[in-house]
């Protein structure tokens, strides 16, 4: 593969596999593919884009994931389990360290009503999954015992101990820098304008004044993947649910597991989201839920009452009509897949491993129908 020093493309180079978007979801199948030998190129607009990725709460997280829908239950657990195998090869490989901690997670209640639809969405979801998704109710009295930091005045919480967390952005750095030390390369600053299928197969990607060819693409663009699928057969009803995050200053440890709302992160800033907002592609903060969000937390935690918040920012989520993950092919334009979700954090370990079996190989492994676009009835035949 002819590749300038720092890995980016060269003009009129053609690749085994392009991949089109640089977030968690995109890079994790880049490195899956990269591993097993495929000559892979990475496309991405830059920071000129909606960055998920950049955004998320770095949960590693079951429990909810799949109350309504078996094979995502299970695809969730499955992806939670090979976490530290991922965490401990990217470290081999890169040398960075993800700051994976999988002590189990927190769902801390306000009030009994909350209290009870937490237990009720997780009812569901064993009864759906089976018996290895484990979780217990504790108690005011119980939650204290494991979290002391927490308040007197909750109504009780969810623990489960297959969740976990991670950083994102050394996530990441990890998964760049494995792709790249394997050969991968990349071409950044510019969206990619047309994707051309080409007569003697294989297409050409233009982004600006420049272009690459490859044998097969993937769209991992996030909200991006909606416009540029539709050309290829491939419509994808995505959408953007914006989530709110607070920074605070760096405080001593009292947080040792991570919560739905509230994480301490290694170097010790606690980050704060509690927000679901449909506001289109509108990523801006807004003092209402920040302040809704603030109030929460300190109920939850009063040790954070008067903390000092260093950064905000809004984050735009990439959901899907039913909230589960796309993973399709075109059936117009062979070579031509879509992946995408909204748990690209938790589910790395799996677009790393099997998605990117898939689509090196064409060949579809167990229960990857149950998030084909066919669910939707909108693929274009």
């Amino acid at each position: 593969m002819m590749l300038c020093e720092n890995n980016q493309i060269v003009e009129g180079q053609s690749y085994d596999i392009a991949v089109i978007g640089a977030g968690a979801v995109g890079m994790s199948v880049a490195y899956g593919l990269t591993k097993l030998g495929q000559t892979v190129c990475v496309v991405d607009e830059g920071d000129i884009g909606f960055r998920a990725s950049r955004g998320n709460f770095g949960l590693i997280w079951v429990q909810g994931k799949g109350a309504r829908h078996r094979a995502y239950g299970r695809w969730t657990l499955k992806a939670a389990s090979q976490w530290p195998d991922l965490a401990a090869e990217l470290l081999n490989q890169t040398g960075v360290d993800v700051g994976l901690s999988n002590p189990g997670g927190f769902t801390i209640c306000l009030d009994e009503q909350e209290l009870q639809a937490r237990v009720e969405l997780l009812d569901a979801m064993r009864d759906l999954v089976g018996e290895q998704f484990e979780y217990q109710v504790l108690s005011p009295a119980q939650t204290q015992e494991r979290l002391p930091a927490v308040g007197s005045e909750i109504a009780g919480s969810v623990f489960c101990p297959l969740d976990g967390h991670v950083s994102p952005l050394m996530l990441l750095r990890a998964l760049f820098k494995a792709h790249t030390t394997a050969g991968g390369a990349w071409m950044v600053g510019q969206a990619v304008s047309a994707i051309e299928p080409q007569l003697s197969g294989g297409y050409l990607i233009r982004a600006g004044d420049r272009s690459v060819g490859a044998r097969k693409i993937v769209l991992a663009a996030g909200l991006g993947n909606r416009a540029l699928a539709a050309p290829l057969g491939l419509e994808v009803p995505i959408r953007p649910v914006r989530g709110q995050i607070l920074i605070t200053e760096r405080m001593a440890p009292f947080l040792h597991y991570p919560t739905l709302h509230v994480r301490q992160t290694s170097d010790g800033t606690v980050q704060i989201g509690d927000s679901k907002e449909e506001v289109g592609l509108d990523d801006q903060t807004t003092l209402i839920q920040l302040s809704r969000i603030a109030q929460r937390a300190s109920h939850c935690f009063p040790c954070l009452a008067g903390v000092n918040v260093v950064r905000s920012w809004g984050a735009l989520r990439v959901m899907s009509q039913d909230g589960y993950p796309i993973y399709s092919e075109s059936l117009l334009h062979s070579g031509a897949y879509v992946v995408t979700c909204h748990s690209g954090i938790t589910l790395a370990p799996l677009h790393a491993g099997p998605i990117a079996d898939w689509i090196a190989s064409e060949v579809a492994t167990g229960g990857l129908s149950d998030f084909s676009l066919s669910r939707f009835h909108v693929q274009t035949h």
